[in-house]
């Protein structure tokens, strides 16, 4: 007599399934809540430049009006916490997926990305001492501040001695290979020089701050003639090989963060000379502020226009949507730091207009990437192998 309880025909009965300790609305593309930190990149602290020079950028523009420097301020402390969420995670990413850690300064694209964290520790750095006294109090933000001054020109430095050489050494660098994400490790020490001469007047008079604003020169030496390097091979690629995919486009705006930076650096290192170097010095730095930064700046006009007509070519022929849109942030902000600085250098209103144009586009970009960014971490998407 057949057995009347079970179909041949039909499959097993599957056991019912234990619920979901997370939110179904979160990670979704996942397949474990686990797995969010599985293949984190240095390239997700772009977020913290990003958010970071918004709020630089807002308190230093030469046009200031109610609520400005609020604004700043909040986005300071979100850049701030992003940063703390972001050393979390990569703890953990260290911790769970060692070899896949290990595996990223193998890789000849993502190895350039560990540049980005010591430029985020001294973005939230920076903001601290422009800002951060509102919050903590004045002299923990200056603190708080040389700290993370400290540990971002560290890790910048061994970033831009050490990534470098894998790249030299263990990479396939063949014709055309060259990008723009190349001047992502050797950048830090310009914003080491930046933000070093923010906290040259908070230190006591004589050889500390002389010490300090040399240490700053110095590094800003070692990122522009290493970015002077990487400018023409990058050039010389755009020529002979072309574009490239759509998805890399936007990794061109990154030539505009040695640039502005370096416009920045000049005009902070200049104004911490008086005070810290005899008088006539500081008189030949402010000159060379002036010298260097309105052609680098007028440099800087020429790539951004470049950049965004091949954005645009980009974007009509279906640019997909990446960590790499970061890209239109931290480096334009860093253009919107350095016009600020040479508008209140020289006093003309065409830069003080071209100033609050750059950040006015800046604002739009930072909440464009922003809210894109934070869809596809909650849904998992930005979250997965690339």
């Amino acid at each position: 007599m057949p057995d009347l309880g079970t179909r041949p025909d039909l499959p097993a009965p599957r056991p019912p399934e234990r619920p979901s300790a997370h939110p179904r609305w979160l990670f979704p593309a996942l397949e474990r809540p686990a797995d969010a930190v599985a293949h984190l990149t240095p390239g997700w602290f772009t977020c913290v430049m990003g958010t970071g020079i918004v709020a630089a950028a807002a308190v230093t523009l030469p046009v200031q009006v109610p609520g400005q420097r609020a604004f700043a301020t909040a986005l300071w402390l979100l850049a701030a916490a992003l940063l703390v969420l972001l050393l979390a995670a990569t703890a953990a990413h260290w911790a769970r997926h060692p070899a896949t850690a290990r595996a990223h300064l193998a890789h000849p694209v993502v190895s350039h990305t560990y540049g980005a964290p010591p430029m985020a520790l001294m973005t939230v750095g920076s903001g601290a001492l422009l800002v951060g006294g509102d919050v903590v109090g004045p002299r923990a933000a200056v603190v708080l501040g040389a700290v993370l001054w400290g540990a971002g020109t560290l890790l910048g430095l061994v970033c831009a001695v050490v990534v470098p050489c894998v790249a030299f050494t263990r990479h396939e660098n063949r014709p055309g290979a060259v990008s723009a994400g190349w001047l992502v490790p050797v950048v830090p020490p310009m914003v080491s020089a930046a933000t070093g001469a923010l906290l040259v007047p908070h230190l006591p008079d004589g050889q500390a701050r002389r010490t300090l604003l040399l240490v700053c020169a110095a590094m800003f030496g070692v990122s522009l003639f290493a970015s002077l390097l990487v400018l023409p091979l990058l050039w010389g690629r755009l020529a002979h090989h072309g574009v490239g995919a759509a998805a890399a486009v936007p990794a061109l705006w990154l030539v505009l963060g040695p640039l502005g930076q370096s416009v920045t650096a000049a005009g902070l290192l200049a104004r911490s000379g008086h005070g810290a170097l005899p008088e006539r010095f500081a008189a030949v730095a402010d000159a060379a502020a002036l010298l260097y930064g309105v052609p680098v700046w007028g440099f800087a006009l020429l790539w951004a226009a470049v950049a965004a007509v091949l954005t645009a070519r980009a974007v009509r022929g279906g640019m997909p949507f990446g960590l790499t849109w970061w890209s239109f942030t931290f480096p334009v902000g860093t253009v919107v730091t350095a016009t600020s600085g040479l508008a209140q250098r020289t006093g003309l209103p065409l830069l003080t207009v071209a100033a609050v144009a750059f950040y006015g586009f800046l604002l739009v970009a930072w909440a464009t990437v922003s809210v894109r960014t934070l869809r596809g971490a909650v849904d998992g998407r930005l979250l997965l192998p690339a």
